[in-house]
């Protein structure tokens, strides 16, 4: 069993502090040189479009694509479906962008884009994030206890944010996150604080809460290995392009996104190798 680390196009536009825009087949030569197994590309940031233009220097780089979708209607969910099968993606990451207000409202949906992946023959993960149907933690515990097929894709900084835990966790707290990590099929790699969502992984200030998060993928490594020790495991290096991480009076980055995302590759590998 392997770990197969991706990396995001999204981080990759533009890729570190520079500001500079790179071609698409320059994205996927450095993605490539770089030993990573592949590229995301994020639906909620680009177009079908886009897809489709990146689609062949992936291909041409030995790449593989991994679809990341942001439906708007539960029906909206099955064409990217269908273009996801097309493009050998190995799952579609799922950020549904459907919000019932209730747990109770929020079950049929996430059965309805189970069976919808199921009939295309493609898996979804629902991904822990921020404004969409996993916005909240105690929400989405309620979902994967009441759906218990229901697969995520761990992005923890998310929630970090959304609770404003401080440090350092309780049992309580740590309990929660374990019950997400225990549903994880893959996981992204994004270190935050309870105040912000990106931190610049060589900053002082920040160790503590890349320590935890060191932690909490550790943990989650050895989940995963453990309920299921012959399939390979997805991390993806999702680091955002400004604003996400904080930025100067000019709007410039402090740190640079690409060696920062090599330097996630690198965490993660020792980590699979330990758990």
């Amino acid at each position: 069993m392997t770990l197969q680390v991706f990396q995001s196009l999204w981080a990759m536009s533009p890729h570190d502090q520079s500001g500079e825009t790179l071609p698409y087949d320059a994205i996927c030569g450095m993605v490539k040189d770089a030993g990573f197994h592949g590229l995301a590309i994020d639906l909620g940031a680009a177009d079908v479009q886009t897809a489709h233009d990146v689609l062949p220097h992936i291909r041409h780089h030995g790449l593989v694509p991994l679809i990341v979708a942001f439906p708007r209607s539960v029906p909206a969910l099955r064409d990217t479906l269908k273009m996801a099968k097309d493009f050998g993606s190995p799952f579609v990451n799922l950020i549904g962008q459907v919000f019932p207000l209730s747990t109770a409202g929020a079950i049929p949906v996430v059965r309805t884009w189970i069976e919808m992946s199921e009939e295309e023959g493609v898996p979804v993960q629902f991904e822990t994030h921020r404004n969409c149907i996993t916005n909240d933690l105690f929400t989405t515990l309620e979902l994967i206890d009441a759906v218990p097929e229901m697969r995520l894709s761990g992005d923890l900084s998310h929630y970090l944010v959304d609770r404003e835990w401080k440090l350092p966790l309780g049992a309580f707290e740590r309990g929660l996150l374990t019950r997400i990590l225990q549903r994880c099929d893959s996981f992204q790699g994004r270190v935050a604080s309870r105040q912000q969502i990106q931190l610049q992984l060589d900053f002082p200030q920040n160790a503590k809460w890349l320590e935890l998060f060191t932690a909490i993928w550790r943990e989650g490594f050895g989940h995963y290995k453990a309920a299921q020790p012959d399939t390979p495991l997805t991390f993806l290096c999702e680091l955002g392009p400004p604003e996400y991480a904080m930025t100067d009076a000019t709007g410039r980055e402090m740190s640079n996104r690409w060696q920062e995302a090599l330097r996630l590759k690198a965490l993660a590998e020792g980590l699979w190798a330990e758990a």
